[in-house]
């Protein structure tokens, strides 16, 4: 059974921000809330700047399903994390847990009482039956019902993110790392959030150490 995962591959993100277009378009995703969302950190420094598309991670061990008072959380045959929102109470705790940011909520009134909890889906729609009208209104789009991959993937320009089975995904990633590595460009580069997500098995290979780049020293 497939394990669906994200990868971004901060060497390539451009920021053009067409997986958070893309995301809000399909899944008619509300004003105010990013299921996906662009960061860039050193932001106007030569040679040091990064950009990474971020969402929910989908985790092994998730903490949001972790501190959920009431168990709205569940994770599927494909080990995609979803929510059920008819259960969520909109407390935040979520939010607060994980180290992604994942969770939104809209804020409803003068005194910002939170809404149901939204997030990422990784296209995979929520409880209600597959298609249905009741799951895109609540959930968005099931593309993964479809036969399909989440759409932000499939429009990223430049190919840094990309989502799907882990042990693909991973070969694809440590493929690029290794091609960097040998035209001696990128050292180390690393995927975002893969060891702080999915931890284990998998993990794209560390860094090199600095007898690696001596000849002859190992």
């Amino acid at each position: 059974m497939a394990r669906m995962k994200f990868i971004c591959d901060t060497e390539r993100c451009i920021e053009c921000n067409g997986c958070v277009t893309a995301c809000k378009n399909d899944n008619e995703v509300p004003w105010g809330v990013n299921r996906r969302r662009v960061v860039t950190v050193n932001d106007g420094i030569i040679g040091q700047e990064k950009s990474v598309s971020v969402a929910c991670m989908h985790c092994t061990d998730a903490p949001c399903m972790a501190v959920c008072p009431v168990d709205c959380f569940y994770r599927t045959d494909e080990g995609v994390v979803l929510h059920d929102k008819d259960i969520c109470i909109g407390c935040g705790y979520c939010s607060f847990a994980c180290p992604f940011g994942a969770p939104q909520f809209l804020s409803k009134g003068a005194f910002g009482s939170r809404s149901k909890m939204d997030k990422c889906t990784f296209c995979s729609g929520g409880p209600e039956e597959n298609g249905s009208v009741a799951e895109f209104e609540k959930y968005g789009r099931n593309r993964l019902a479809e036969g399909k991959l989440p759409l932000c993937a499939e429009m990223c320009s430049t190919k840094a993110l990309i989502g799907g089975d882990s042990d693909i995904i991973s070969g694809i990633f440590n493929t690029r790392v290794a091609n960097r590595e040998k035209n001696g460009k990128y050292p180390g580069s690393q995927a975002f959030g893969w060891s702080t997500a999915y931890g284990g098995p998998g993990t794209p290979a560390p860094a090199p150490t600095p007898a690696d780049k001596i000849p002859g020293a190992k």
